[in-house]
């Protein structure tokens, strides 16, 4: 590999990657809907677990290996001094509410797609040309103006959106001590509340989900922030995230000949790969389609919204669900908050079949 370009070697690291999310999700059924799912209609936590174990183990990999110099998880997107609640607000409860429109996340929907399915085929087309749009095209217009309203320069107090900055800001206390301190309580709190559970200790699939899934996210950190490290041409700071990528690889393919691959690009095409060879290897590869026209409207309806919303909140249940979490930012916390919310109310909706009636069956079980 030493003969090849840095942006080469990161893309192929991508894509290893992304083989292994990708076989990891569909072996476990590690998917975000599906643990709401769960959680919301049958009271069982464990894959709910699975995904907070994740998110456990990428925010302590990930913050040791920012504490000892390996990757500055300040240059990530999700450490600006660029505060956007609003997007992350709007865009996470769209994205929630999207993602049960439209049968699973950004990831769930890439892995599905890997294992035959083409509605999953028809989201991922769709939720891509809405990120897109969002990003830079038609849609982009409302989202630059309602950042320009409501985000939140924070440069002139604090050094970042993270957690232990602002905290070090409000109470002059060491922004180095609080992330060590706010890194154990949160990424120990997780892991306690999910190794407490007998249920959860004696599921080895949502344990390996969450160990793995967990250990990706900071390798992806380690891919481009090391590996794609460039005097000249640096690969800009990232990890998984699948909403901009799924736009961007749509992007490349159509432009192949005048564009250039990226992390994100490969490990969209690693996931879908790493997907197709467990189903193939566990003979679950099952070609499925639309049902009926109205359940290919609702999972229009999903991906539109989870393109939409994906962007606005800078990110998915991977991209700041875990992704983002691990850099301690305040922003993927109240991303994550919503996606969940905008989750909730969707099976509330599918379940009562009206607008007010998933508000009203969400304030009853509050």
């Amino acid at each position: 590999m030493e003969d090849m370009e840095i942006g080469t070697v990161v893309a192929i690291s991508g894509f290893v990657l992304g083989g292994v999310f990708g076989a990891t999700a569909n072996r476990t059924n590690f998917c975000t809907m599906g643990a709401i799912s769960d959680m919301v209609f049958m009271g069982n936590w464990n894959r709910m677990r699975a995904w907070l174990m994740a998110i456990a183990v990428a925010m302590l990999v990930s913050q040791a290996m920012h504490a000892f110099e390996i990757v500055d998880l300040g240059e990530s997107i999700y450490l600006t001094t660029n505060f956007g609640w609003a997007g992350a607000i709007i865009g996470g409860l769209m994205f929630g509410f999207g993602m049960t429109m439209g049968g699973g996340c950004g990831n769930k929907t890439l892995v599905r797609l890997g294992a035959g399915n083409l509605k999953s085929l028809v989201v991922a087309i769709v939720l891509g040309i809405f990120a897109y749009m969002t990003l830079r095209g038609l849609i982009g217009m409302g989202r630059v103006e309602l950042e320009a309203v409501t985000n939140i320069d924070l440069s002139e107090n604090y050094e970042s959106q993270g957690i232990p900055d602002l905290l070090a800001g409000l109470t002059g206390a060491s922004a180095d001590t609080l992330r060590w301190i706010v890194t154990i309580l949160a990424g120990g709190g997780l892991l306690a509340f999910c190794f407490k559970d007998a249920g959860f200790r004696a599921s080895k699939r949502d344990m390996a989900a969450g160990l793995i899934i967990g250990l990706l996210v900071p390798a992806a950190w380690y891919a481009t922030g090391v590996i794609g490290y460039d005097d000249f041409e640096p690969t800009q700071l990232g990890s998984f995230t699948f909403i901009n990528p799924t736009g961007e690889s749509i992007m490349y393919l159509m432009t192949f000949s005048g564009s250039t691959i990226n992390f994100g690009i490969s490990t969209v095409g690693g996931v879908i790969a790493g997907s197709f060879i467990m189903a193939m290897a566990t003979k679950s590869f099952r070609v499925e389609s639309f049902t009926d026209a109205s359940d290919m409207i609702r999972h229009l309806i999903g991906a539109a919204l989870m393109g939409t919303g994906g962007i606005l909140a800078l990110g998915c249940t991977v991209g700041q669900g875990i992704a983002g979490m691990s850099t301690l930012a305040l922003g993927s916390l109240i991303a994550l908050a919503s996606i969940i919310a905008g989750g909730v109310y969707g099976m509330k909706y599918l379940e009562e079949g009206s607008f007010t009636g998933a508000l009203a069956a969400m304030c009853r079980r509050g």
